[in-house]
Parts: C-alpha cells; structure tokens; sequence
C-alpha cells in the first residue's frame, strides 16, 4: 500500500487522507495533525453532521470597522496545522483578540460580553484578502458566524463560505455604515438576514436587499456542499460504475 506525503513530509497512508472537500466533523479516522508539532488545538469528537441549512437567521450582529481584514488575521498560520473543522473558533481573530502575555484584550469586540455570542460580523472592504486558507471559514463557523456583511470580499474566502454554510452579503458602502450603525447597539444589534427573500432587516424595521447567486442560494438554503451535491447524483453515479464494471471488468 503506497502512502501520501502529509504536513511537513509526514507519511499518511491512503486510509487516512482527509479529503479534499470533507463535511464538517467528517474527519478521517486519524489523528495525526502534523507529524513533528503537535496541533495547538484541542481534538474534538467525530460528528457527522453534514452543512446546516441557512434560511433564515436572526442574532447579534458584531461591528468590525477594519478594511483588509486577511485570512492571517482571522486565524494565524500557527493553528493550521489541524485538518479538523471544529475547535477553530477558539483561534479566531487569536492576535486581535488577545494580549501579548496570552490574557484576553477586553477591547476586543468578540471579547465583550455583548457580542460573546454574535453570529453576524459587519465588516469592512476587502474581508478575507491574503492566503487562501479554508480554515478561516471554519474559524469563523466554529465560533458561531454564519453571516459575514462588507462591501466587498477576497474572492477565494467568498468562494469558501459558501462550501462551508457561511452567507458573505456584498453591499453598498452606505448599507454596511447603516447596518454597522445598528451593530455597535451591543446586545440590542439583533439583526434578521432572510435569505428567501434577501433581505437584511435592522433593529428599527429598515430594510435592505441583497443580490445573491440563485445556485449558491440554493445550495445554502438546502444545506448543500460539494459531497452533498454530488450525492444527490448517487444513483447516476452506481449506474455508472455497474456499466463500467461490465464494459471495462479489468479496471
């Protein structure tokens, strides 16, 4: 049996190579982060929830007044050593959110006790620039964010939300002043994104509408990423491989 190349040369066997496009807590049977520094964060328990549904969300909006946010900022190369997807948000924006001695910066806007469980982030132009790392949507998940809201995003990192269940609202800078407006109310930013009906609802009734691909919008609101979509092709997939069996039996 031939084995992959892993983290830093580690040898994995085929049986235990993460796939390219898992499902969330989908993670093969090993445990070997990397095979000479161990990983930073704590492992946690197999799941085997697929991509939740997004249909409808109303939570706590979290202000995040930054233009260029990176992927290095939302969560450093330090924790990428993982395959998990969960145990991330743990690590998220780790340098933004914590002190030089390791103790939590009590400025930081995900540290304040308002925004603790925020599950929408307004933010600024350019969110998600730098490496391409999939790992900051799985941080940004695994912390409880499911809607990201700026002008504009990296298009790597906007790809990515979409395969990992997260909504990223592209709108016009006058909407994300007003929406940040509404987010920096603290526990009272309660903010409703409908994404049937693709709009954004404030907390004093405003309303804003958002454009959204109609096959990416389908995907979320039915829980769809890559393995799901391929799945729905299942029985497409084993006629295939009977005809191929018997075509071509040497294969």
């Amino acid at each position: 049996m031939s084995a992959a190349a892993g983290p830093r040369g580690a040898l994995i066997a085929p049986a235990e190579r993460p796939a390219a496009a898992a499902e969330p807590g989908r993670a093969h049977k090993s445990q070997l982060c990397c095979a000479f520094a161990p990983c930073s964060l704590p492992l946690a328990p197999l799941a085997s929830a697929a991509m939740e549904p997004f249909k409808t969300l109303r939570g706590i909006a979290a202000p995040l007044p930054m233009i260029n946010v990176d992927t290095d900022m939302i969560i450093p190369k330090q924790f990428l050593k993982t395959i998990r997807r969960s145990g991330l948000g743990t690590a998220l924006f780790h340098e933004l959110r914590t002190r030089p001695d390791g103790s939590l910066n009590p400025d930081f806007v995900l540290n304040q006790p308002a925004y603790a469980k925020a599950q929408i982030l307004v933010a600024g132009a350019n969110f998600g620039c730098g490496s391409s790392r999939e790992h900051a949507p799985w941080a940004l998940l695994d912390f409880g964010i499911r809607c990201v809201i700026a002008p504009s995003f990296a298009d790597i990192f906007h790809n990515n939300c979409f395969k990992n269940g997260i909504l990223p609202i592209a709108l016009p800078q006058a909407d994300v002043d007003k929406l940040m407006d509404d987010a920096e109310r603290g526990a009272n930013a309660i903010i409703t994104v409908d994404l049937e009906a693709q709009e954004i609802h404030g907390p004093d009734g405003g309303c804003v509408k958002f454009d959204i691909d109609p096959f990416r919008k389908a995907c979320l609101i039915n829980g769809w990423d890559d393995i799901a979509l391929t799945l729905r092709q299942e029985d497409a997939i084993a006629a295939f491989e009977q005809r191929q069996a018997q075509s071509a039996a040497w294969l």
